[in-house]
């Protein structure tokens, strides 16, 4: 491996949707800040929520465990500087935080979907190795088409809430969060706010 494929690259998040090839979990779809090159990662519905709700402004009733996580890591004053994606094996991505404490920096092995669901709380930069971008990076056109249309940082919204009025959206939205179902309240909003941009 030579000293380019050790290039840090940074990374921001562009995309939180539902993977294509797996029902069952989500796609985060992280970008080259650089470049047009896009890093699609598959993560479970647990942490998309996590992420979801970040990314979308919204308080929980209760803290989730990332925000737990976070809180007690504040109060031990140790901040998450940045995460690394470090590792690709057999298509399992593998992550690390970098934190610091008092001056001195630790570094703990996550798993990526963990480490980008703390990344979004503490605003830190994710990066990665080069030599992982040209093994597992896609160009922006594969992933959207003819590359025109920007992607956004919702989840996508559900045909199911198209027919339903601005007000029944928003009595949805307060329940939904009151249940805590984060992932259908970013769907719900994405819909709302669609209504009130036309």
């Amino acid at each position: 491996m030579g000293p380019d494929d050790m290039k840090r690259i940074e990374l921001e998040i562009i995309a939180l949707s539902h993977s294509v090839s797996q029902t069952q979990n989500y796609a985060i779809i992280l970008g080259d800040v650089e470049g047009s090159r896009r890093l699609p990662i598959v993560i479970g519905g647990f942490e998309a929520q996590a992420i979801a709700v970040v990314l979308e402004r919204m308080t929980p009733n209760r803290p989730l465990t990332h925000d737990l996580f976070k809180a007690a890591l504040t109060n031990f004053s140790i901040e998450i500087r940045e995460i690394i994606i470090n590792d690709l094996i057999d298509g399992i991505f593998f992550s690390k935080l970098v934190c610091e404490r008092e001056g001195e920096i630790y570094e703990i092995d996550s798993r990526t979907s963990d480490a980008l669901a703390m990344a979004v709380r503490f605003s830190c930069p994710i990066y990665t190795y080069q030599f992982i971008m040209n093994n597992a990076s896609l160009e922006m056109d594969e992933l959207e088409g003819d590359g025109k249309k920007p992607m956004k940082s919702k989840l996508k919204t559900s045909d199911s809430f198209s027919k339903q009025s601005v007000e029944d959206l928003e009595k949805l939205l307060a329940k939904v969060l009151e249940e805590e179902d984060y992932k259908k309240a970013a769907k719900i909003r994405d819909e709302i706010n669609k209504r009130k941009s036309v």
